[in-house]
């Protein structure tokens, strides 16, 4: 029972690690919970330099893993991979749920994503490519997150990527932790107020192209000419 709780201790505080909000703070010396939609995850952190949300993608599905990587290392038992299951379960609730920030973490679509590769490799490059379609059709990062979460315990009882039920369980869980995290997007793409994939670049041109009419210094550019 003590190996099984040190390794569910151990994986919740690596999971917690708040990566974009480290980052964020380092280089920016900003709060990234106080911008775009207030959360640690890579999406927003994208918002204030793409270089960094990319990092901060890499570096949280690296500690998923890592906790996966610890679990099976350290306890040597009967149910390995309930054992890294439970590892992976409790690296994603560290994400959504860091001690460090009061429990408001990121959306752990990432995280779930290093902490699963080696457990479920088939159902993850099946999310992967489910991602990239429907982030690609609809422009909606969010949706394409709530969609593969969804999916996940469907693919992987699909392709049996599991030993026993209590597996299964775990990756409901995770699924339906991370939908539940997604609530308040599922809200706006309801309402049509969430935000879509280039749709910042595409102001800033339509500014371009369009300047304000209003604008004294475009009416004496045309006054000159």
């Amino acid at each position: 029972m003590i190996p099984y709780l040190i390794i569910a201790v151990a994986s919740y505080l690596l999971g917690s690690i708040p990566f974009g909000y480290l980052l964020v703070k380092i280089f920016k010396g900003e709060d990234v919970r106080i911008s775009g939609s207030g959360n640690i995850g890579a999406t927003n952190v994208a918002r204030k330099s793409p270089a960094l949300g990319v990092a901060t993608l890499l570096l949280d599905a690296a500690k998923g893993l890592a906790a996966v990587l610890a679990g099976k290392v350290l306890v040597s038992g009967v149910h390995p991979q309930l054992i890294m299951t439970m590892a992976a379960f409790f690296a994603v609730f560290g994400h959504l749920f860091p001690v460090w920030l009061k429990f408001r973490g990121g959306k752990g679509v990432a995280t779930s994503l290093g902490a699963f590769i080696l457990l479920t490799p088939k159902s993850i490059f099946c999310m992967v490519a489910l991602f990239l379609i429907l982030a690609y059709a609809f422009r909606y990062v969010s949706l394409a997150s709530v969609a593969v979460a969804a999916a996940f315990p469907l693919l992987a009882w699909a392709f049996k990527e599991y030993a026993d039920s209590r597996q299964l369980v775990l990756i409901a869980l995770v699924s339906a932790l991370v939908i539940w995290k997604h609530r308040q997007n599922i809200r706006r793409i309801s309402a049509g107020k969430e935000s879509k994939l280039g749709k910042k670049s595409e102001s800033n041109l339509t500014t371009t192209s369009a300047p304000d009419p209003n604008d004294k210094s475009v009416k004496m550019g045309v006054t000159r000419q």
